[in-house]
């Protein structure tokens, strides 16, 4: 098994200040997995259980429009954090089906637990309130990028994020996350190179 110990604690401790103590509680009530590409670590009507933290990889999360189309909504690569937060929170079936794209290393962490440790430890909590801020920030950034930057610019900025994304995950996997079709995809980088 890797060891990603020192790693996740540098990038936990990015958000609040954690002693060694309190992040091996955190530690403590997570679990270390190695999944294949293409598998579903949340299905759509599943009630989860846990949080994620992806150290090595590419998952996606994803929706299934009306028109019964797969829309790719988040890439989450090394590291960050994912789940179905609000049917995590408010213990509802999920709306979003959680996958790998590429072969990874991920922990699992029990949500319940979780939350435990956040109801007796405040800087465990604190730690969360602060990634709970990060988590709204992130997402007012994804609506502001979506509504003022064309594909191309979008595509741009995924590659600045994950520069071996082509090479990693399948096109069409792009495009759905870019919200444009393949063959757009294919024009967009047809220009570029």
């Amino acid at each position: 098994m890797p060891d990603y110990y020192e790693e996740n604690f540098e990038f936990l401790k990015s958000f609040h200040p954690l002693s060694r103590k309190n992040y091996d509680k955190l530690f403590s009530i997570a679990e270390f997995k190695e999944f294949k590409a293409n598998e579903r670590l949340v299905n759509f009507g599943d009630i989860p259980q846990n949080l994620y933290l992806i150290n090595k990889g590419v998952t996606r999360g994803y929706f299934i429009s009306e028109s019964e189309k797969e829309l790719t909504k988040t890439l989450f690569t090394p590291i960050d954090f994912f789940a179905s937060f609000t049917a995590l929170i408010e213990n509802q079936p999920s709306g979003f089906a959680f996958e790998t794209l590429t072969d990874c290393h991920i922990y699992e962490i029990d949500h319940k637990a979780f939350a435990k440790l956040c109801q007796s430890n405040f800087e465990i909590l604190k730690f969360y309130s602060r990634f709970l801020e990060f988590l709204f920030k992130v997402g007012e950034l994804n609506h502001i990028e979506v509504a003022s930057l064309d594909a191309k610019q979008r595509y741009l900025k995924l590659r600045q994020r994950i520069p071996e994304i082509d090479n990693l995950i399948p096109q069409y996997q792009i495009a759905s996350y870019l919200n444009i079709t393949p063959v757009q995809l294919s024009r967009i980088r047809a220009k570029l190179y």
